[in-house]
């Protein structure tokens, strides 16, 4: 297993929020800050263990005081930053529920046995969640269960979709 199979992604730092060094976080979970409960969090390629000193939700964002960074400038430099954190460490996603992080890579059969392309991310509309497959071309597929999304499975690595080739 690598590491990223034993990791969640869960965030990314978005900005700088005042003059003690505090971020900007745009969180992934739901509710958004839920992402203040789990620690630590892993940051960067280097995957730095980092315990978030205070956080709070502020507006439509949250915002998190973190060990060492007490001005700007040091908060800038974290700034795009991805927060992951270790799997063991989340609750399990339950039935015909999935982290994210899960359906990104695998691949996307419709029912007629066409392989569409691949799961690159996954996009927040307020709607539905609605899948991005990249194949040939570039396909926004909504994620709805049942009715587009046919099966999930993360043993095989794919989904079946109700959904035609020229769409």
């Amino acid at each position: 297993m690598s590491d990223r199979d034993s990791q969640v992604l869960l965030g990314r730092i978005s900005g700088v929020f005042g003059l003690k060094g505090w971020v900007k976080v745009f969180s992934f979970t739901d509710p958004r800050k839920a992402i203040l409960d789990y620690q630590p969090w892993l940051l960067g390629p280097q995957q730095k263990a980092v315990r978030v000193l205070q956080g709070q939700p502020h507006g439509k964002t949250l915002i998190a005081a973190l060990p060492g960074v007490t001005t700007p400038e040091q908060a800038q430099a974290l700034v795009g930053q991805e927060i992951w954190v270790p799997r063991a460490d989340l609750p399990s996603a339950g039935e015909r529920t999935w982290y994210w992080s899960d359906l990104e890579g695998l691949l996307v059969r419709n029912r007629e046995g066409i392989d569409l392309g691949v799961v690159s991310q996954l996009l927040e509309t307020g709607a539905n969640d609605v899948l991005v497959v990249q194949g040939e071309r570039q396909r926004l597929i909504p994620f709805v269960l049942d009715q587009v999304v046919q099966e999930v499975n993360l043993v095989e690595k794919r989904l079946l979709v109700d959904w035609h080739e020229e769409d």
